[in-house]
Order: structure tokens, then sequence, then C-alpha cells
């Protein structure tokens, strides 16, 4: 459930790109914009944007842990009169920002601020919220082998102790709805991507008279499954989707998923050495199968379908596989490169402590170590024939940065209680995305999180992987934006026919 937007911090909607999609939107004049607070308060063409920072306990019932500062921004809506709604946006992550990506946001919803407003809260930890780190950087987190993921969130739990019960999505939850509260609104909107979309639930369970509305894009259940089968099994779907749907057909999407079988029992067996520049450093990563993976489950959905007249990750991925099958590694390396260029060195606090606070795991988190490990193993024995696809159990469960055996080491003595283990949710209206291209948050998982919601109603976007939004022509946002006014989703024709993405050419 992870995407990547500049970081290992990878379930949510790859928001930095969006100014290249809404870049040639019309806008009010910027003399009509004001900023309203403190001097990181963001400027919108057109609005009014309000600003403050709110004191919040850093772990409710413990006072002596201390406050952090959550911060806010409200881009208010350009028409006269009072506001219809607000929409509460969260871009995911965990632990991606918001604030700093509003005249973005205003953007891609600029029809329906003409009567709502805009509610833009950054995370605990992150931008212009007060941050907790704890020592981790994303290339460091995002190169490391798995073992060295491992390590890495043992010293982050260390590091934050038990400030680590600080970093929950019921906190991130209940510091919405102290804003809201703030602000005098009686109910939201809610609109996650990707992480957001676990976040919001537990929002609505929390907090389930102050709920208009809810769209989840990118989606994901609660209880989704720890050992991600539904998601390695879509990297294939995606393989074979890409390949049919080109014009002129420019691979067998069969063949692409056996290359990809055979790369993964290569790597299983000798890992390459790829040499990565990230940050003016290089780095030497190990290529193992859980890096395949992780580059074709997480990577190669992220921003398939933005620009589909160009070559992406996934539009590349059968030619490089296949070469790589024939006995040249260049075209493999050169994703992993291409991909690894925009690793930080940005602190991973937010992300690691979420993930391992509050995700489902293959294993009993009051257990100690020895019984964890026993319980995980057994948990991937009993997978299944066949249960990962083109990959193996443990392979495929290296290449979550945010599953798989990667939090096994967070202690228990620092983790939150209780955590959220299933939306009971208001009798709101629910729209519920997914990109059919998408193996992060695969449409089998969107599924399930539209079962979580009496009123929930899914559609699957053809031809665009995570977060669907991202598409260019504006037919993904004219649904949420129908269904944000109206409750419903109008016509949803348009999402059936969105072209296909490029793909590279498998020479025979």
């Amino acid at each position: 459930m992870t995407t990547h937007m500049g970081g290992a911090r990878r379930a949510g909607l790859a928001v930095g790109t969006m100014a290249l999609l809404f870049s040639a939107l019309p806008t009010a004049s910027a003399a009509t914009s004001a900023a309203v607070g403190p001097g990181w308060c963001p400027t919108v063409a057109g609005h009014r944007v309000d600003c403050d920072t709110l004191r919040r306990p850093l772990v409710a019932g413990e006072p002596e842990l201390g406050t952090i500062g959550v911060s806010y921004a409200v881009v208010r809506h350009r028409g006269p009169g009072a506001a219809k709604g607000t929409v509460a946006v969260n871009p995911g992550g965990p632990g991606e920002v918001a604030i700093g990506k509003a005249e973005q946001f205003a953007g891609a919803l600029e029809g329906l601020l003409d009567d709502h407003d805009l509610l833009l809260v950054d995370p605990r930890g992150t931008g212009e919220s007060e941050r907790l780190p704890c020592g981790v950087t994303d290339a460091e987190y995002r190169f490391g082998t798995r073992a060295e993921q491992r390590d890495a969130v043992a010293r982050c739990a260390h590091h934050l102790g038990p400030k680590a019960r600080g970093y929950t999505t019921a906190a991130t939850a209940d510091d919405i709805d102290a804003v809201r509260a703030r602000l005098g609104v009686p109910r939201l909107t809610l609109y996650g991507l990707s992480y957001g979309t676990y976040l919001m639930p537990v929002y609505a369970e929390r907090h389930p008279q102050r709920v208009r509305s809810i769209v989840l894009s990118g989606a994901y259940p609660h209880d989704f499954d720890p050992l991600a089968r539904p998601n390695a099994q879509a990297v294939s779907l995606a393989l074979r989707r890409v390949c049919e749907r080109s014009v002129p057909r420019a691979c067998d999407g069969d063949k692409a998923v056996r290359d990809l079988a055979t790369t993964a029992a290569r790597l299983r067996a000798r890992p390459l050495t790829v040499p990565v520049t990230a940050d003016g450093t290089t780095h030497r990563v190990r290529f193992t199968e859980g890096k395949l993976g992780n580059l074709l489950y997480e990577a190669a959905s992220r921003g398939a379908g933005m620009e589909p007249a160009e070559a992406s990750l996934l539009g590349s991925a059968p030619w490089a596989l296949d070469r790589f099958v024939k006995g040249d590694s260049a075209p493999l390396r050169r994703l992993v490169q291409e991909d690894g260029a925009s690793a930080s060195a940005e602190d991973q606090a937010p992300y690691v402590a979420v993930v391992c606070n509050d995700y489902r795991k293959a294993w009993a988190a009051d257990a100690p170590l020895p019984v964890r490990w026993q319980q995980y193993r057994k948990a991937l024995a009993g997978a299944g024939q066949g249960a990962f696809g083109a990959f193996s159990g443990r392979g495929f469960n290296e290449a979550p940065t945010d599953g798989g055996d990667v939090c096994i080491s967070w202690p228990r003595e620092n983790t939150a209680r209780p955590q959220p283990t299933g939306p009971k949710p208001p009798n709101v209206p629910v729209l519920v995305l997914s990109g059919d291209l998408d193996a992060n948050t695969p449409d089998a998982n969107g599924v399930l999180a539209a079962r979580e919601f009496r009123n929930g109603a899914f559609f699957s976007v053809r031809n665009v992987g995570h977060v669907p939004e991202l598409e260019p022509s504006g037919c993904v946002t004219g649904v949420t934006s129908h269904f944000i006014r109206t409750g419903t989703p109008g016509d949803t024709s348009c999402l059936r026919t969105l072209p296909p993405v490029s793909v590279t050419p498998v020479r025979r």
C-alpha cells in the first residue's frame, strides 16, 4: 500500500507531479489571493488561505510526553456566501505533506472550490507540523538490504522511545477532528489517497457524526493481507493488460509474465549490484528478487497512465524483462537507477512508526521476537502454491517497505494501544476508486475497501495506476467532484475509456 512521493514514504499520491497536470488550468488573478497566518501559509491564486497551528497531546492520556504542533491550511471557496461544505484531503504516505501542495490540490478540485473549502492538515511530524525524527533516511531505508531495513526500523524505534506511540493513524484522525472543531465546521467530506484511504475510515469510525461523505482513491481495506498476495498477483495482471491493450501490439502478456518469473528466480539465486545516484551520493544497491518486486508492484504502479503517450516504468517493464532473460541486464539496471534517483535524506519516522504501529502483521504484536519469527515463517509456508504469482513468497515479502517482516523487531512497549482493526463507519455515501494497472493498491483491495461501508460504491479506472486522479484528462477528478457535490458519482463512462499506456516494443 505504498507509493512514491519523493521518498520511502510511499503510500500516497505522487502529488509532486500534480503541478504538471494542472499547470494548464485557468486560475484567477494572483492579486485576488491572500494568505492569512504564519509565514509558511501558502498562497493559492484566486483564494484566501487561512493557516494556524494547534497544540495537541503527543500521546493521549500521557501528558508527561508533552505536546506536538499540528499545522493546517484552509483554502477558502471563491464564490459568494458560506461554503456548502469542507473537503479534508490526505495525500497518503504515511506522513506525506498536504499544506505544501495547496496550489496543486486547488487546481485538481478547481470547480469544486467555487463553493467548497479545502482543508489541508500536515500530519504530525511532517511538513509544517512539528518534526519528531528518528535518524533513518529515505535513501538508507529504500536502498538497504532487508536485514538493513529491519535494523533501521529497530533503530528508529529505539531513538523515538515512548514517543513512538504518538505516531498512529488514530492520533492523526483525532488531530484532523480537533482542527475541524476549532474551525467550527459541523461535518467534513473526507478525501483519502492511498494511505489516506486507511486514515479516513479511522476518522469516520472515531468521529462518525462529523462525516458528510467519503472518497477513497487507491484504496485498501484495514484487514488487508499482511503477506501482500493480491499485490504480487496484480503485477502479472498489469503486465498482461499493458501488452494486450498496446496499439499496435507491443508484447505478449503471457511471455512477459514468464520472463518475470525467470528474472525473479535468477535474482533469487544471484542478485545484481546496481550503482544508484541519489541526493548527490552514489549507492551500491543489492538488487534482489525483493527489490524487483518493489520496482514492479510499487514504482511501476506510480504514474502509470499519467502521461499515456510517454514511456513509463510499467510500459518499459516487458522489454526490460525480455532483455534480462536474454542476457542483457542494462535495461533493467536503467529502470532501477531512474527510480532510485529520487531518494532523499528525509527522515522516515512518520512512515516507519505509523506502519509498524498500525498495519496488520503476520504475527501477534504481543509475541516475543522468536515467536514472531515462527509465526511469520509459518504464515509464509502456508500461503499456498502460486499465491505470489511469478514470485516466491519470501522474495515478494521483501518487496514492501511497509510489510513483510520489516517491522518484526518493533518493540511491544513502544506500540500504541489500541491499534485500528477495522472501521465501524457511519452510513454515508462512499466512493472507492482503483486503477486497473495498480499493483500497489489493486482492484481486489479496492473492492474489499468498498465492502467496509454499507453505502460504498467501487469503480475500476481503466489504464491507470496509483492513484487514478493523476490521469490528465480530468475524468477522474470530474467524477469525484460530482460525487462530493451530490453524493452520487454521476456519469462514470469516461473511467472505462482512458487511453492505454505506451509500451516499449519487445522484438522477436
